[in-house]
C-alpha cells in the first residue's frame, strides 16, 4: 500500500503542473501579449481553461492532504522551513482566482476592471515562479535546519540563483502549456495563427531556462547535470521529451490539436521523470547531508492502508466526472 500511495502523491503533483499550469498559464499568456492581442487573447484564454479552472487546484489539495496524513514528518518539515514562499504562493492562488472572477462577473465595468486584470496577470506569474522555488530548494540541499540566523534558515534556503532559475523554467512551462492548450479551443484564421506564434515562442522560453537551470545549478554546486543524465532512464525521458517537441510542430501544422495537448502533457511527464528518478526514494535533501525519504519518513502501517483505500476509491467518483467535465466543453466549443 505504500507505493500505491506514493504513486498517488506523484500523479497529483505531475497533473497539477499539467492542468494548474496550463491555468496560470493563462494569465501569463494575456501578460506577454501586444495590447492589441489581448482581447483575442482573453476570450481564447477563457474557452481554454473553463474545464478546468473550478478543478485544477484539486490536485493541489490531494497532494497536501496525502503529505499531510501519510508523510507528517516532511509536511512538517516543509511548512516549517518554507513557510514563506508556501504563504506567498498560496496567497497568489487567492489573488488570481479571486480577481479572475470579479473581472469576468463583476456587474459594473470600471477602472477597478483594469486592478481585477493586472492582479490576475502578475498572480499568475509569481504564484508559479514561487513553486518552482520550492522544487528547487527541495532538491538543491539548501535547506539547513541547523542555521543560526532567520535569513539563512528561512530565506536563503529557497531564495537563490538555482531557486530563481527554477522558478523562471516553472513559469516558462505554465506560458508553454496554455499556449499548447488553447490551440483546440481557437477558430481557424488569425486568432490560431497568433496562438501557434505563442506556441512557438513559449517552446524557445522553455528551452532558453532549461539551459539557465542547469548553468545555475553547476554555478551553485548541484549535481543535477549527473541526476538527469546519470541514468538511461534519465536520458531516455529527455530524449523522449525532445522527440515530442519536433512531433508537437508536426501536429501543429497538420491541425491534430488533440495529439498537440497530449503531447505536450507527456513532456512534462517525461521532464518530472528526468529530475526525480534519481532522487527517489528522497523528496528533501538537506545541506548537512541527510535527507526525507518517502520510504523512511511515512505513517504508521494502519494509517497508510486507509489512506491507500481512500485515494482508490476517491478515483472512481472524481476522474470520470472529471473526464466528463472535460468533454462537455469540449462538445459545446465545437458547436460553437
Amino acid at each position: 500500500m505504500n507505493y500505491i500511495v506514493i504513486g498517488f502523491l506523484w500523479l497529483a503533483i505531475c497533473l497539477y503542473i499539467i492542468l494548474g499550469g496550463a491555468d496560470f498559464g493563462a494569465g501569463i499568456v494575456e501578460l506577454f501579449s501586444r495590447k492589441k492581442e489581448r482581447k483575442y487573447t482573453q476570450k481564447i484564454m477563457y474557452e481554454s481553461i473553463a474545464p478546468i479552472w473550478e478543478a485544477n487546484h484539486m490536485w493541489l489539495v490531494i497532494a497536501i492532504v496525502i503529505l499531510f496524513v501519510g508523510f507528517p514528518d516532511i509536511y512538517s518539515f516543509a511548512s516549517t522551513y518554507l513557510h514563506i514562499p508556501l504563504v506567498l504562493m498560496l496567497v497568489g492562488i487567492i489573488a488570481r482566482g479571486t480577481a479572475f472572477t470579479f473581472r469576468h462577473y463583476d456587474a459594473v465595468e470600471d477602472q477597478w476592471q483594469n486592478v481585477y486584470t493586472h492582479i490576475f496577470y502578475y498572480s499568475s506569474l509569481l504564484t508559479p515562479f514561487f513553486l518552482g522555488m520550492i522544487g528547487a530548494s527541495s532538491i538543491s540541499g539548501t535547506l539547513n535546519p541547523d542555521a543560526k540566523n532567520f535569513l539563512d534558515l528561512y530565506v536563503f534556503s529557497w531564495f537563490n540563483f538555482f531557486g530563481v532559475c527554477v522558478g523562471l523554467f516553472t513559469v516558462a512551462i505554465c506560458f508553454y502549456l496554455a499556449s499548447i492548450f488553447s490551440l483546440r479551443e481557437t477558430k481557424a484564421g488569425y486568432n490560431l495563427n497568433l496562438m501557434i506564434k505563442k506556441a512557438k515562442q513559449s517552446m524557445i522560453f522553455v528551452v532558453a531556462t532549461g539551459i539557465l537551470v542547469f548553468i545555475s545549478a553547476y554555478t551553485s554546486g548541484i549535481p543535477l547535470l549527473e541526476r538527469v543524465f546519470g541514468h538511461w532512464i534519465g536520458i531516455a525521458a529527455v530524449v523522449t521529451a525532445s522527440l515530442f517537441l519536433g512531433m508537437l510542430f508536426i501536429f501543429i501544422k497538420t491541425k491534430k490539436l488533440l495529439l498537440v495537448r497530449v503531447l505536450a502533457g507527456a513532456q512534462i511527464l517525461m521532464i518530472l521523470v528526468a529530475a526525480t528518478y534519481q532522487l527517489y526514494p528522497d523528496i528533501i535533501l538537506l545541506h548537512n547531508g541527510n535527507h526525507l525519504s518517502l520510504t523512511e519518513n511515512i505513517a504508521p502501517e494502519k494509517t497508510i492502508i486507509f489512506l491507500g483505500w481512500a485515494l482508490m476509491i476517491g478515483c472512481i467518483f472524481i476522474l470520470p466526472f472529471l473526464f466528463y467535465l472535460m468533454y462537455s466543453f469540449s462538445r459545446r466549443n465545437a458547436k460553437e
